[in-house]
């Protein structure tokens, strides 16, 4: 055992025995090579299941780094560019003066479509042809690329149907066969989920919400605030959200069901070679991870930095302390990312969501002093 690896260990195992975490996965790759495979805890406390390396964990917006993957594979086949509006490969979003929008616009959350509509349902969200047509019928916040606001849910159906009208497959079936499959951790990885693979995945918890005493709840919050009127409250990610049938087994992109291990492997063929393969070019690798959008979040109102499809900086950072960092955290507390100045692609995957990045934070460290 490495020491790196024990580090890790017995880092997770403190999280767990203390209470912070209930199941636990975190892998690490170096130079195309995994070093650290570490589990805790487990995944489905009503039956002690513990989890394993190759247990998914239903990730809220990790999975949207998957997405921007798949959406590069098929730039680096030429089947579109950065550059290329989105109305040309899906004349129907052009509507209500969307035609400017292009994938980068999209890729780097400019696009100016961030919500979906307030009476959408876990229903609605689950199928394709409602939210595509949702956007096809949103009218825009923004003239695209003029401002930067987080598209939650839209960020996944956008790129999903350019990839679809693309391709003229499914994303889940492009990433099996782009990303996924060549990878060998088609079985890991997942947007839609097929039912008979549910038992595997691990049983999502709610952490009791713990916010400061000067910090208003959502309800005392002003009601124009527009992270309100990007989506309903029933739309947000909570375990029993995460945990719904449907919502696994539907093909949703702006999250992903995943082991830490599939999706770190996923950065690491990013990087570079991973067993033979790589996903992307060197010179491509450059572009996608350079700052293509920054500044005040127009949903959220709080300063953030894209590159293309993947936020900029370690999650539990900042761009400018951590800037060679490229990949995306979720709702509830994981992340996974990759530094291109040290070759290292990090996950941590968990089942008890939080309102904090602090298991991140003690996890990254360690791995960022070995």
């Amino acid at each position: 055992m490495s020491d790196l690896q024990k580090q890790v260990q017995e880092a997770a195992d403190e999280l767990v025995a203390s209470g912070r975490e209930r199941g636990l996965q975190v892998a690490v790759y170096r130079g195309g090579e995994q070093v650290v495979d570490v589990v805790a805890g487990v995944a489905d406390p009503g039956t002690g299941r513990p989890v394993t390396s190759a247990t998914p964990f239903y990730n809220f917006s990790i999975g949207k780094g998957a997405t921007a993957t798949v959406a590069h594979v098929l730039v680096e086949r030429g089947l579109f560019g950065y550059d290329t509006p989105v109305a040309e490969l899906w004349p129907e979003f052009g509507a209500h003066g969307k035609g400017g929008v292009t994938v980068r616009h999209v890729l780097a959350h400019t696009a100016g479509v961030p919500g979906v509509p307030l009476d959408t349902t876990p229903e609605d969200v689950c199928d394709w042809g409602t939210m595509v047509a949702a956007l096809e019928n949103a009218e825009p916040w923004w003239e695209p690329g003029a401002k930067m606001g987080y598209h939650a849910y839209t960020f996944g159906f956008l790129v999903g149907e350019i990839v679809r009208r693309a391709t003229g497959k499914p994303i889940s079936q492009v990433l099996r066969e782009e990303v996924s499959g060549p990878l060998g951790v088609a079985d890991e990885l997942y947007f839609g989920m097929p039912a008979a693979e549910h038992h595997r995945l691990a049983v999502l918890e709610d952490a009791p919400m713990e916010l400061p005493a000067d910090m208003p709840s959502f309800a005392d919050m002003p009601q124009d605030l527009p992270m309100f009127k990007a989506g309903p409250m029933t739309l947000m990610p909570t375990a029993e959200l995460g945990n719904r049938p449907d919502y696994l087994s539907a093909d949703i992109p702006a999250g992903g069901k995943t082991s830490a291990r599939a999706i770190a492997r996923m950065y690491a063929a990013l990087l570079g070679e991973v067993d033979g393969t790589r996903l992307i070019s060197p010179g491509r690798l450059r572009e996608v991870t350079a700052v293509a959008s920054s500044g005040v979040d127009e949903v959220f109102g709080m300063p953030a930095t894209w590159g293309l499809g993947y936020g900029i900086g370690r999650p539990d950072s900042s761009p400018e302390e951590t800037p060679t960092v490229f990949g995306m955290a979720g709702a509830g507390g994981s992340a996974a990312y990759a530094d291109t100045a040290t070759g290292v692609a990090v996950a941590i995957t968990k089942n008890r969501l939080t309102n904090d990045f602090d298991t991140v934070t003690v996890i990254g460290d360690i791995v960022a002093r070995g």
